[in-house]
């Protein structure tokens, strides 16, 4: 069978990735809007409505024009932007969060992706407060770096511009004494009841990203130890492809004193792991920004709700 795809923002950093994601799939027809037409309304509107599975790879703004264009109940809708994340008719695209939230996608006829850092951010947290270990209302500090690419075009024509400023060598914090666009979907989804300090930084490399949690043992809701969180988290993605917990204090591994941002670039996996002592519990999450930060992450939703295995094409 063949499935009819539209990428709406196709020009895009997260479109043109989906689109390179499906160029050796024979199950897959990518619908091509003419250049000259892709911003006219008419036009993306037959092209929607001509798909089975339509990609919104836009400005929030243009996102929701784009879902009203609609027209049938056939259509599903996999949109790459921010503004169905919270929505309570969309379904939000992380099947690994549980088994519920797997079918949910399943069943999905409208999936939002979620943000690269709201991804790593939950896949720590959900476990944390669902398990109990953490209360809702904990007072969460949470640092991540990102490759320059999850700033879109702009940024990256900033970082790659031969006379750009030479301070972009080294890492920039951003969205200082604001509100990160991705904290309203970590509350939604993670179960706090308050925001969290979130601090964000750009680092001088293309994509990859680390989401870094620090824990007070003290402060947790009951008395547990950093090995007792990583075999909670273990337990909780047993089975998992995309979301793998590697071993305790990353023991055996090449990078147990060290964790590189990039790692696993290129590819659709977040990879967790768990460090601590006596006082603290350190969760972080490694992933890459455009894989399951994004592209990966569309197109592994489409899998699903197409009923076929997830790893198609990402692997």
């Amino acid at each position: 069978m063949s499935y009819k795809i539209f990428i709406d923002g196709k020009e895009g950093t997260t479109g043109l990735r989906i689109a390179d994601r499906f160029k050796d799939r024979s199950d897959i027809e990518i619908l091509e809007i003419p250049e000259e037409k892709r911003k006219d309304t008419e036009e993306r509107k037959k092209y929607i409505n001509a798909s089975d599975y339509t990609f919104l790879c836009l400005p929030d703004a243009a996102a929701v024009e784009a879902v009203s264009l609609v027209e049938n109940d056939h259509t599903k809708i996999i949109d790459a932007s921010t503004a169905h994340r919270t929505n309570p008719d969309w379904v939000y695209g992380l099947p690994e969060l549980s088994k519920e939230q797997r079918s949910a996608v399943a069943a999905s006829k409208r999936t939002a992706v979620p943000g690269c850092y709201a991804s790593g951010f939950n896949c720590l947290m959900y476990p944390m407060v669902r398990s109990g270990m953490l209360a809702p209302y904990h007072p969460v500090i949470c640092h991540a770096i990102s490759g320059y690419s999850g700033g879109g075009k702009k940024l990256i024509a900033r970082y790659e511009d031969e006379n750009r400023d030479f301070q972009l060598a080294s890492t920039r914090a951003y969205s200082l004494g604001k509100t990160h666009k991705h904290v309203k979907e970590m509350m939604a989804v993670s179960g706090l009841s308050y925001p969290p300090v979130f601090c964000p930084i750009v680092g001088d490399f293309y994509n990859g990203m680390l989401v870094n949690i620090p824990i007070q043992l003290r402060t947790m809701a009951r008395k547990v130890t950093a090995h007792d969180v990583w075999e909670m988290l273990s337990e909780h993605y047993a089975g998992e492809h995309f979301v793998q917990v590697m071993p305790f204090g990353a023991e055996g591994m090449p990078e147990a004193s060290e964790l590189f941002s990039n790692t696993v670039a290129d590819t659709n996996m977040l990879r967790i792991f768990v460090y601590g002592n006596d006082d603290h519990v350190l969760l972080c999450s490694q992933l890459d920004n455009l894989g399951k930060g994004a592209s990966g992450a569309a197109v592994q939703c489409m899998n699903i709700m197409m009923g076929i295995d997830e790893r198609t094409g990402l692997e």
